[in-house]
């Protein structure tokens, strides 16, 4: 995978790059993981939607410390070969990065660190950046709060 996953930002020029973004996304400790998610970011790969820059794992222990966990000790059943997130790695993240990432997670609980270049907006900001326009804020709405609004808009008698 390495022309879509793993490519090294070392060397990308404003004009190929397009905006990073990271997800940590926690897994309880009593749930297998079934590979699931990894095809789907695969699809997301290989369709020129995101590019993997980094994939790492880490584990919150009951003692509160935070330790990194290597794809292949996580126990990932199904189809899906995590040889191929291995290596995913450019160096955006480092020890600190982690230690952060693992404090938010509840002990024993296991988390997903991923950072990844939004392929398909890559066009849109570059145009952006040819203009000398800059990004001054971003975020993202959580699909609970969404889900939650809209169930306070529903009226009240249905």
């Amino acid at each position: 995978m390495e022309t879509d996953a793993t490519p090294a930002v070392a060397g990308a020029t404003d004009d190929l790059l397009g905006p990073i973004d990271y997800l940590v996304v926690e897994f309880p400790a009593e749930r297998e993981l079934d590979g699931s998610v990894l095809v789907e970011l695969l699809d997301l790969v290989h369709r020129g939607l995101i590019r993997v820059l980094d994939l790492t794992f880490v584990q919150r222990g009951a003692d509160g410390s935070v330790a990194a966990v290597s794809i292949e000790d996580l126990g990932i059943a199904g189809e899906v070969d995590t040889a191929l997130f291995a290596d995913a790695s450019s160096g955006l993240l480092d020890d600190a990065d982690l230690a952060d990432a693992g404090g938010v997670l509840q002990p024993g609980h296991r988390a997903a660190i991923l950072v990844y270049e939004n392929r398909w907006a890559a066009p849109f900001a570059t145009a952006l950046r040819r203009t000398g326009a800059d990004l001054v804020a971003s975020g993202r709405i959580p699909f609970q709060a969404i889900l939650a609004t809209l169930d306070a808009l529903e009226p009240a008698d249905r």
